[in-house]
């Protein structure tokens, strides 16, 4: 399973994910589900993903690894490339679309021959960032190829095993939320989920974006051993026995 939370704030981004994956029980392990594209001075897009590995992987890989023209050119962020990719798209508009024509056509390739294995074809992406002078912007992208965009009024987006860590969030989360406010909100709803569903596991990636900087801001894996997660889940923790024993008692 997984967990991807994202947050578009007035000063920046904050997106947060799990990186467990699990085709069984007995069969786990560690992939990243947070990919950054960023020339500073031009752009930053993170690609979150969620749902069958085998898809969204070769999603990724068409969506930032470009056909070499008849000149041998090509590759990551080269401009003469003969398809668009998250480094050549001039919005983040555009984005969101290439994004979504790319499961689109993924879904024309493999999904007769998914259902023939009995495998469900299913990707999700949540797709963030600002290209050159444009919006910030964050879209989650369904298996259909269609998007939305949140807003002010709905200022963050999940993927996956998301109820155990919406609670906070929708208590909290506002468009004003300063991005040091919102680390410690997605640290928290992705511990709220750590400690509620197995199949959600560390490390976990960390990513903010500040409005207008077109550079990341602050990158970072946190494993068990992260002492300043550690702190926020030990005190998140006790703040809510603080909280439920401070209640009154039913007077009925």
């Amino acid at each position: 399973m997984t967990y991807c939370v994202a947050l578009n704030l007035e000063e920046g981004l904050v997106l947060c994910a799990d990186t467990r994956t699990n085709a069984s029980l007995d069969n786990i392990a560690t992939f990243s589900k947070l990919h950054v594209i960023e020339r500073p001075g031009e752009r930053v897009i993170a690609l979150m993903t969620a749902g069958n590995l085998a898809i969204t992987q070769a999603a990724v890989t068409r969506l930032t690894e470009s056909i070499p023209d008849i000149n041998g050119n090509g590759g990551n962020g080269d401009m003469e490339a003969t398809r668009a990719t998250l480094w050549t798209v001039p919005s983040m508009i555009e984005a969101a679309r290439l994004v979504g024509r790319t499961v689109r056509d993924l879904f024309d390739e493999d999904a007769s021959n998914l259902m023939r294995h009995q495998v469900l074809f299913d990707a999700t992406f949540l797709v963030a960032g600002q290209v050159g002078a444009g919006k910030q912007r964050l879209f989650m992208v369904y298996s259909a190829g269609n998007y939305v965009e949140s807003s002010p009024d709905t200022p963050f987006f999940q993927l996956g095993e998301h109820k155990y860590g919406k609670p906070i969030l929708d208590r909290v989360a506002k468009y004003d939320t300063s991005i040091e406010d919102a680390v410690k909100l997605v640290l928290i709803s992705m511990d709220s989920t750590l400690r509620s569903n197995l199949t959600v596991g560390l490390p976990i990636d960390l990513l903010t974006y500040r409005r207008g900087s077109l550079h990341v801001g602050l990158q970072r894996r946190i494993g068990e051993d992260d002492a300043y997660f550690r702190t926020v889940r030990e005190r998140w923790s006790e703040a809510l026995r603080t909280g439920y024993r401070s209640l009154p008692a039913p007077q009925w």
